[in-house]
């Protein structure tokens, strides 16, 4: 009797653990398809029932099954695509869009398994990258037609800064809040950031809005982040491995980082990013200039599908559910319950207490101009800007709000009508005209 072993590569069968699938690949592909299908129709179940309990009855009147194949029948799934094609011949359908394994990501990932790309007719490839640097890169080029950006560097790439000077544009950001300042645990009894000094801090990287939340959290409290700590640059799925190994004793990081410290046992939350800033902006989704212009229509159907991605994740009925999409090793690789934490906003704070913040992160997409400047002024402050800084010029050059605004509307998610807004840091109130009487007014700036 000829066995099988799945470990030997010249065994004459092979089968998947649940033994109705040739390998284990093929079991996990199924697995993942079948888990892409049930986001789908709750989704769309949500939609067309927006009240829990009427959604229920509906389904225990009928049947999952038997309710799903009436729906398909109402909402023809298949024709979408053409539907899109509709609205101008792709000029580009195979793309390439890089991204952060963080939760940060979430909308432009979670268009891939909702199919919203697919139904604008893209074929979107999604590459994983391991770190900032790399991703610029890969735009810069052009193996990678777009990508998950942190909200600073389009703004950083377009002026020159740490990079060719190379037009590119924010379409959306991606999320608001969703960061966090965690220590290690030996430092519980030493939160008073007046006695950091000679701290090592991990942050993402150099034009991350981790970087310039940080310094202006350690400056309030009288640390020069330039001389008094040292700031290192980590890729955010190294930084948990940092603070194991004691390289570090705390980082600002994106999620699921920061919780995923807490739920090993190795850090604590000291304070969430919301708590410096409420609504500030982490990452962004950029594309380079000359991609719009070669392919504007391939570009209006990217827009569409990442915009529609958002108005999904913004409804905290869907995080519970994202969590699950999220999970598996092709997009986070973190455990479910890390980023149900995250996405739900109750979550262990590693001090003992179970925090209910709903506000933790939010997806907001709308790329305001005040982001920008407030980016602007503080990499003034702290000298990656030199001379004068022409705020308005770069800001409605890099953020493409006006397109933004349009598009949303189109899809009926009500966008703002103003382009900028009044703000307040750490209690200190941001007016986006007097940018430059902000950055004088600090008392530890490079400048």
């Amino acid at each position: 009797m000829l066995l099988n072993n799945p470990f030997d590569p010249n065994s004459t069968l092979h089968t998947c653990s649940c033994g109705q699938h040739a390998s284990q690949a093929d079991h996990d592909l199924a697995e993942v398809d079948a888990l892409n299908q049930r986001v789908i129709q709750a989704t769309v179940m949500r939609a067309l029932f927006p009240q829990d309990a009427e959604r229920r009855n509906f389904l225990r009147s009928v049947g999952a099954s038997t309710a799903w194949a009436a729906i398909s029948s109402l909402i023809p799934f298949g024709a979408l695509e053409s539907m899109a094609q509709e609205k101008g011949a792709l000029e580009k359908k195979d793309l390439k869009i890089g991204f952060i394994p963080i939760t940060c990501a979430s909308p432009l990932i979670m268009a891939d398994p909702l199919g919203f790309y697919k139904n604008e007719g893209l074929n979107v490839t999604m590459m994983k990258t391991a770190g900032w640097a790399l991703i610029r890169d890969k735009v810069l080029n052009k193996e990678y037609d777009a990508a998950h950006m942190l909200a600073p560097m389009p703004l950083a790439i377009s002026m020159g800064i740490g990079s060719n000077a190379v037009p590119i544009e924010v379409m959306t950001i991606q999320n608001i809040n969703g960061q966090a300042i965690v220590l290690a645990n030996k430092h519980k009894n030493n939160r008073d950031p007046k006695n950091w000094k000679g701290f090592k801090f991990a942050i993402p990287f150099e034009f991350s809005i981790h970087n310039l939340l940080l310094r202006y959290y350690l400056a309030e409290y009288g640390i020069n982040p330039d001389t008094d700590v040292q700031l290192r640059v980590v890729a955010p799925p190294e930084m948990v491995a940092n603070l194991r190994a004691g390289n570090i004793d705390g980082f600002l990081g994106p999620d699921p980082v920061n919780q995923r410290a807490v739920y090993d046992e190795l850090g604590f939350i000291h304070i969430l990013s919301r708590e410096i800033w409420d609504g500030h902006p982490c990452c962004s989704f950029a594309v380079p200039t000359e991609f719009i212009q070669q392919n504007p229509n391939s570009f209006a159907a990217l827009y569409r599908a990442i915009l529609k991605a958002a108005a999904m994740a913004r409804d905290p009925k869907n995080r519970p559910i994202m969590a699950e999409v999220l999970a598996p090793a092709n997009y986070l690789n973190q455990p479910k319950t890390v980023l149900e934490q995250v996405l739900t906003g109750k979550f262990a704070d590693g001090l003992g207490n179970v925090r209910n913040v709903p506000e933790r992160v939010d997806y907001d997409p709308f790329p305001w101009y005040s982001m920008a400047y407030w980016i602007l002024s503080q990499m003034k402050r702290w000298g990656y800007v030199k001379g004068e800084v022409r705020y308005k010029d770069i800001a409605e050059k890099v953020y493409r709000l006006t397109d933004a605004r349009k598009y949303m509307a189109e899809l009926g998610m009500n966008p703002p009508k103003e382009n900028m807004k009044k703000f307040s840091v750490m209690g200190k109130e941001f007016d986006p005209p007097k940018a430059d009487d902000y950055v004088n007014s600090f008392a530890i700036k490079k400048v």
